[in-house]
């Protein structure tokens, strides 16, 4: 048997192993519905001590990081060289599925199983990574994990709240087991000038593979973002008889500033040139709205992301012209409150195209596919490293409980996964 098929075989063999590390991880976080794994959480703990007993259960080298991160590491024969990196994360949103982030870490076991069965022994040491806390939604911060790991958290990132306790993410840290003091004056854990490469396998975060009938797509790039968490519109109360040149409406004033991004993308996207614009809270203040009274006061969050960052540039210069007009038209005040922003995440032509190389050795079909969401992979390609993701076929989305990965989708990835690793480091 050749090599490539050995692999293929090797890696179905491990459909056992993957179907029961996701039932144990779905005992971490169970709600109804879906899961909740908070960024920072016992339940995030509990899904990283799932990974760690399957990592020792391989003979693994197991570690953690001052951010909390986990690291199991499959030696090579020389440890000096620049390690290849796996790794996705193991937090949820809330009510999220088992799978999205999860399959990364899986993933990554799943093919460091097939080498070590196959007697295939790594030139460099192959490290899968589970990453914390990479849905900012908890802390309204991008890549917690990783960039915590690589030493490029931003300024005042240790002190961000998680929405729902009110307390900073360093003292969530310390909670977990990590070390906020370290990442405050200590060098990082990771040296990007010294990581070979970092693969990360994830599920699709829209039905497109489904929609075509293939199993995995090969990422072309992942979106950079800039948000605005929290914006804030103050008009005036009014009664709801007030002729309309007397009023300073911020609800209107809101919707038009959301309606001329709306243009924006429309314009642009009709261009051949991919964004999005996602205005995630969107509402007026309950404790004073009313049927019979004009809207004083206007809240809601915005999301821009692009695939360059000339364009994502343009975008956020068009919502602050938007901002500008509308605030002397409404006659409203706009405070724009904080900004956050990630950088585009560049994937490496020569490791994508080396996946694709094992996808037709292996006759898996594929396709390409450009990343709607963000991932912890865009951080690594952001400080320098080389990287590259694959996608598993997923009907349904992610970010709710109905994520619909099969179990075989994911084997398909982790063959060429696999079968990368065996081509860029290993031998007989």
């Amino acid at each position: 048997m050749d090599t490539v098929s050995a692999i293929g075989t090797a890696v179905r063999a491990q459909r056992g192993r993957v179907a029961a590390l996701f039932d144990d991880l779905a005992r971490c976080g169970r709600t109804d519905p879906g899961f909740t794994r908070a960024s920072y959480s016992p339940e995030e703990s509990a899904a990283h001590a799932v990974v760690m007993r399957c990592a020792a259960a391989l003979g693994l080298a197991i570690g953690r990081d001052a951010a909390a991160n986990t690291t199991l590491t499959l030696p090579g024969r020389d440890r000096s060289l620049p390690p290849i990196l796996i790794g996705s994360h193991l937090d949820t949103v809330a009510h999220g599925g088992n799978f999205d982030g999860a399959a990364g870490v899986v993933a990554g076991l799943a093919a460091v199983a097939a080498l070590r069965e196959l007697g295939l022994t790594p030139a460099r040491d192959i490290t899968v990574m589970g990453i914390r806390a990479e849905e900012s939604v908890w802390f309204q911060v991008s890549y917690i994990g990783s960039r915590a790991a690589l030493g490029t958290l931003p300024d005042g990132a240790l002190d961000a709240a998680r929405i729902d306790s009110g307390l900073s993410l360093a003292a969530h840290i310390a909670r977990e087991g990590g070390d906020p003091e370290v990442l405050r004056s200590g060098p990082p854990a990771l040296d990007a000038a010294a990581i070979h490469a970092f693969l990360e396998v994830h599920i699709e975060q829209a039905p497109s593979l489904e929609e075509a009938g293939i199993p995995v797509g090969l990422c072309t790039g992942i979106p950079g973002n800039v948000r605005y968490p929290d914006v804030r519109i103050v008009g005036r109360y009014d009664h709801v008889g007030t002729p309309r040149r007397f009023r300073r409406d911020a609800a209107l004033a809101g919707a038009d500033i959301a309606l001329a991004l709306d243009r924006v993308w429309a314009e642009r996207e009709a261009a051949g040139c991919p964004m999005a614009v996602t205005f995630g809270r969107f509402h007026t203040d309950a404790a004073a709205h009313g049927l019979t009274t004009v809207p004083g006061e206007f809240r809601f969050s915005l999301d821009m992301r692009a695939y360059a960052a000339e364009v994502l540039s343009a975008l956020e210069a068009a919502f602050l012209a938007a901002v500008t007009d509308v605030s002397e038209r409404r006659g409203v005040t706009v405070a724009l409150g904080p900004r956050a922003e990630a950088g585009v995440g560049a994937v490496s032509p020569r490791i994508r195209d080396g996946l694709a190389a094992a996808a037709d050795a292996l006759g898996i079909a594929t396709r390409p596919l450009g990343s709607p969401a963000s991932h912890d992979a865009a951080a690594f390609a952001k400080a320098g490293v080389p990287m590259a993701m694959l996608f598993v076929r997923n009907a349904n989305g992610s970010h709710n409980p109905d994520e619909a990965m099969a179990i075989d989708d994911l084997l398909d990835a982790v063959a060429i996964l696999t079968t990368w690793l065996a081509a860029e480091t290993c031998d007989g």
